[in-house]
């Protein structure tokens, strides 16, 4: 089964005025709609070709040499998309709650340590990429990745992450990166990410 472009959750206009109607259109529609069409035809003709999303990035190993690069990038760019579409919401914000709150205050001291650190990733990551919450199995972890790289690649389950390509914020901020990011936990929709967590923990 080729992968498909999933639909928006909301309207493009719901996120604003933390991140803009337009953007959001030529966000999912555009770039992650390219991401789609170019990693099935990297993958047409393979044995990953009706792969989950997650086995793909898995076995990037198993593709001809010729391929990887085009399926990482594009696979990946797609799974990021996936989460990143999920872990907005309009009536976002806030902190979290339950056992991600307790693991959180753990592992950093509290949340705005970790609101801290994520952003720190995405200023501080040079050029394109993700700054990421992910479990690790065995804990709670912090980083950033260039690019479209997933934590899947390193078998991290993601559980929170920021696009800071510059397509993610450019016509809403221009080249206030940290300005985006501080507006973006205005939409983080909690619920989902301590879903993703109680899933990965488990």
């Amino acid at each position: 089964m080729a992968f498909e472009l999933p639909d928006l959750p909301y309207p493009y206009d719901a996120l604003e005025p933390h991140i803009d109607a337009e953007t959001m259109r030529i966000h999912h529609d555009l770039h992650h709609g390219a991401y789609v069409t170019n990693a099935n035809a990297a993958l047409e003709g393979t044995d990953l070709a009706d792969a989950s999303v997650e086995s793909v990035l898995t076995n990037l190993d198993s593709l001809p040499e010729d391929k990887r690069a085009a399926v990482r990038n594009n696979a990946g760019g797609h799974a990021n998309h996936s989460l990143f579409w999920q872990i907005m919401a309009p009536d976002g914000g806030g902190e979290p709650g339950g056992a991600l709150r307790s693991a959180i205050e753990d592992t950093f001291g509290s949340f705005e340590e970790l609101r801290t650190a994520v952003n720190d990733g995405g200023v501080k990551r040079f050029g394109s990429g993700w700054t990421w919450l992910v479990w690790d199995g065995t804990g709670l972890s912090v980083y950033s990745t260039p690019n479209q790289d997933s934590p899947i690649l390193q078998s991290d389950v993601p559980l929170l992450g920021i696009d800071v390509w510059e397509h993610a914020y450019y016509l809403k901020y221009q080249n206030k990166r940290p300005a985006y990011l501080e507006a973006w936990w205005n939409v983080v929709n909690w619920p989902e990410v301590e879903r993703r967590f109680a899933e990965a923990h488990n």
